[in-house]
């Protein structure tokens, strides 16, 4: 009876025991734990990581730049082949460190998104990126420092949390800078650089600039867009061509047109199209042909004399600009900055480029070719040349 009785004693003793050491144990882990995320605390900051953690905003730049020698603005991740503007762009926000590295390597993870695509060779004075970054210390100066001169962040703002710079857009402006001998009468020396455009004959360009307003089917405007959808229709609200001004010795004038979006090469066509029909190789009809269904062959005017000058946020700004919380972006600040960058990079780039590469009047002298009572597919023909399936990758706004 008495071995019987100790037997209990002895286990609920054994069961206490194994209590405190399981107890003991978990306390051991619970010290074990913390203290591994602690060196791994350590560890992350001695990698580099910030100390600190930084909470992302949603912001918009506002980029100037002179597209010459870049393939365009859109960078194309995994090929080094062809530079472009955000190549640059993304390595600056990197090495200034208001992005880690690996969203410079995907952009989605920095919902970048940039207003308007330009094409190769031409600039901007008033692109916008959107994307989120660190709101780091001086941080337009510290991008612009990593950045080459012909490349500039003029402004930052902060928008809202879910802002799209392309799809908040409302309309784009953009410029075309050319030497005013293209408007000449084909009679005249392609090349007669005394050449000086008249005000009779900029009333009859600006008449026909004119008759680009309004919403028309521009498929003949660009590459691989049928005529019958929906997305050839495209709205423009003015075209016209400014007072033309001496550069060097040599007459330039400067043609803008704003609409809600283009497509791509639609700007250099519908100024091609005007330069063929001011120097008398097309006729006036040509353009109202050019918005039917049937193929027109359209002339491309080269890329070297169009910048994209502003974007506009209307509806936006009337939403949000005066929330309190929002600035409006209207970029008003900014514009002295804007015109000194392109009186100091582009409009110079454009007149000396058009100086040694004649780049105008060698595509003046592809006119008398084109047949413009015939389809593009049979004027290429002519040429020796099939319209390539590839041709408009870039282009020159937000294209489709």
């Amino acid at each position: 009876m008495a071995g019987n009785a100790e037997a209990p004693a002895a286990v609920g003793a054994r069961q206490e025991q194994d209590k405190k050491a399981r107890s003991g144990w978990q306390g051991g882990a619970r010290v074990w734990e913390e203290t591994e995320q602690q060196a791994k605390k350590l560890k992350s900051s001695a990698d580099g990581e910030p100390r600190r953690k930084l909470p992302k905003r949603k912001i918009v730049l506002l980029v100037a730049y002179s597209g010459k020698g870049y393939h365009g603005m859109q960078r194309n991740v995994g090929s080094s082949q062809f530079k472009t503007i955000e190549d640059d762009l993304v390595s600056a926000l990197v090495r200034s460190g208001c992005i880690p590295e690996n969203h410079g390597e995907d952009m989605r993870k920095m919902s970048f998104q940039r207003c308007a695509r330009t094409d190769k060779g031409v600039s901007a004075a008033g692109q916008v990126v959107s994307l989120k970054v660190w709101l780091i210390d001086d941080i337009l100066e510290k991008i612009n420092s990593h950045l080459p001169s012909h490349i500039r962040i003029l402004g930052l703002k902060r928008v809202t949390g879910g802002f799209n710079s392309k799809n908040r857009c409302d309309a784009r402006t953009y410029l075309y800078m050319l030497p005013t001998f293209a408007f000449a009468h084909k009679d005249r020396d392609a090349q007669d650089e005394t050449y000086r455009l008249s005000a009779e004959t900029l009333r009859r360009v600006n008449g026909l600039l004119a008759r680009y307003k309004g919403t028309h089917n521009f498929h003949n405007f660009t590459s691989q867009k049928g005529p019958r959808e929906p997305s050839a229709q495209r709205y423009v609200l003015d075209m016209f061509c400014e007072e033309p001004f001496e550069r060097d010795g040599l007459e330039f004038a400067v043609i803008k047109v704003t609409g809600q979006s283009f497509m791509t090469h639609q700007i250099r066509k519908m100024v091609g199209l005007v330069v063929a029909i001011a120097k008398g190789y097309a006729p006036e009809d040509v353009l109202e042909r050019s918005w039917g269904e049937a193929k027109v062959d359209v002339p491309k005017a080269p890329g070297l004399g169009l910048v994209l000058e502003r974007v506009h946020f209307e509806r936006y700004n009337r939403r949000f600009g005066n929330d309190g919380l929002h600035e409006p972006l209207d970029w008003a600040r900014e514009e002295a900055e804007a015109a000194a960058f392109k009186e100091q990079h582009i409009y110079p780039t454009i007149v000396s480029t058009e100086r040694h590469e004649r780049s105008m009047a060698q595509w003046l002298s592809t006119l008398p070719v084109h047949d413009f009572s015939a389809t593009a597919q049979a004027a290429a023909s002519l040429q020796g040349q099939v319209p390539s399936p590839q041709e408009g990758s870039g282009g020159d706004g937000d294209s489709d």
